[in-house]
């Protein structure tokens, strides 16, 4: 027999699930899933969609089936109570007529959570909260960083043979990894709204960084090249791709002047952060870059550069999350590449460490992810 949890945590999944439909449309709004259930039955849903649109509690009212009065709403993340983009949901959902309502985690942002349920409660509609909030976070885990911490939330994606490859000594690396592991990441991709390389990444591979999902029109994310010197080729493919998201050139004050006027001509957004060591520009300050894209409305970033890009964000702090796909192969060579180069660190008590690790087998492959233990925002 299902018990009164059970039944809040099945309608609970269905709002959850519909908020991925909103996966790399929404940001950097969270996604959002709502479900009303009356006697019973499911008799209305909705979700986020795109940014500036209906949020999902709206969304849900307006497409209920028959009177939702009198039903009970599951939403995976606090309504809103305050004039944004949209008008504030909770009194959306006082006006409905909705006598309970189930949220599995309180808004983040310090200065208005709560504030949705107290709407709720002061019009007399019993208000449950915590149901499947871990999953409700993991969920949301770019929201609650980008909006608490005022920075876009960091994944590190490395794809390395068995015996900690990159590429082979010749610099060939196509390809490490099998066709889901790629698809997968490409998903990944649709979800975030920025992808991070570094420079020698792109003299090396010229890559477009687009987004291509099987079957189905994928949400290309901005790309961000990381050139402290701005050694980037005008005729790179990421500077010439047909795309709706822009190019962002992170670079320093060392870059010629004609270089940068003529980079802008062709839509590119440069961003100068010098890092300064004795009074000299060494190369592009991480920590400051974070900063500019977060002023942009840049809430995630996946970073897929080569050992010295990953190594200089683990250093900076602001690597959040790792995912390493491992592909059972061995190529050998100490000169090959490996997904974090630089110094390093000099002893294993200094490594960095992750926790909340989950593997994954994408055919022959194995993805390890985890979360670097210092950063626990997500918490909050």
């Amino acid at each position: 027999m299902e018990t009164n949890l059970d039944i809040h945590e099945k309608y609970m999944m269905k709002a959850m699930e519909l908020a991925k439909g909103g996966s790399g449309k929404t940001n950097p709004n969270p996604l959002v899933g709502a479900v009303v259930v009356k006697d019973g039955e499911i008799v209305a849903e909705g979700f986020h969609e795109v940014l500036g649109c209906a949020h999902a509690e709206a969304a849900a009212i307006y497409n209920a089936r028959g009177d939702i009065s009198g039903g009970t709403m599951y939403v995976n993340l606090e309504p809103c109570s305050h004039f944004g983009r949209t008008p504030p949901c909770a009194n959306a959902i006082v006006q409905a007529g909705i006598k309970e309502v189930v949220v599995a985690m309180e808004d983040p942002n310090p200065k208005v959570s709560g504030r949705g349920i107290g709407i709720l409660k002061d019009a007399g509609i019993n208000v449950i909260t915590g149901v499947l909030e871990k999953n409700a976070k993991k969920l949301n885990e770019i929201f609650i960083k980008y909006i608490t911490k005022k920075q876009p939330f960091v994944i590190m994606k490395t794809a390395m043979t068995l015996d900690g490859k990159i590429a082979a000594a010749t610099g060939d690396s196509k390809w490490i990894t099998g066709e889901k592991s790629r698809q997968y990441v490409h998903l990944i991709r649709n979800r975030v709204a920025s992808i991070m390389v570094g420079i020698n990444t792109v003299l090396k591979d010229d890559p477009s960084l687009t987004t291509r999902l099987e079957g189905e029109t994928g949400a290309d994310s901005v790309r961000v090249i990381v050139d402290s010197t701005g050694k980037i080729p005008e005729k790179s493919r990421v500077l010439n791709v047909d795309s709706d998201k822009g190019v962002i050139l992170a670079t320093t004050s060392k870059i010629p002047k004609e270089k940068e006027e003529a980079l802008i001509k062709k839509g590119v957004t440069i961003i100068k952060a010098d890092k300064m060591e004795n009074g000299t520009v060494t190369g592009v300050d991480l920590a400051k870059l974070m900063g500019e894209l977060y002023k942009l409305e840049i809430d995630s970033i996946l970073l897929e550069g080569g050992g010295t890009l990953n190594s200089s964000a683990l250093q900076y702090g602001i690597v959040d999350k790792v995912m390493s796909f491992i592909s059972p192969k061995i190529i050998g060579g100490a000169n090959a590449p490996t997904p974090v180069e630089g110094q390093g660190r000099r002893y294993m008590k200094d490594a960095v460490s992750l926790e909340e690790v989950s593997l994954e087998r994408f055919d022959d492959d194995i993805l390890i992810e985890g979360y670097v233990k210092s950063n626990v925002y997500r918490d909050c």
